[in-house]
């Protein structure tokens, strides 16, 4: 997999689980799908993603 497919998949799996710990333990979990919402829209713009930066320390290949 690519730096993109694990941006992917990062941004998925957050929004997926706190969505579901929105439901089951407290509506206060919604912020951390604002923000990752809010995360991938200022990246559209800006061209910098801090999970990108992370994933490059890690070593996964770019696209």
């Amino acid at each position: 997999m690519n730096i993109n497919e694990y941006l992917r998949l990062m941004a998925g799996t957050v929004v997926l689980i706190s969505l579901s710990l929105a439901v089951w333990v407290h509506p206060n979990w919604l912020w951390l799908t604002a923000f990752v919402g809010l995360n991938l829209l200022q990246s559209a713009f800006t061209k910098w993603c801090p999970a990108i930066s992370l994933l490059r320390k890690f070593g996964v290949r770019e696209g």
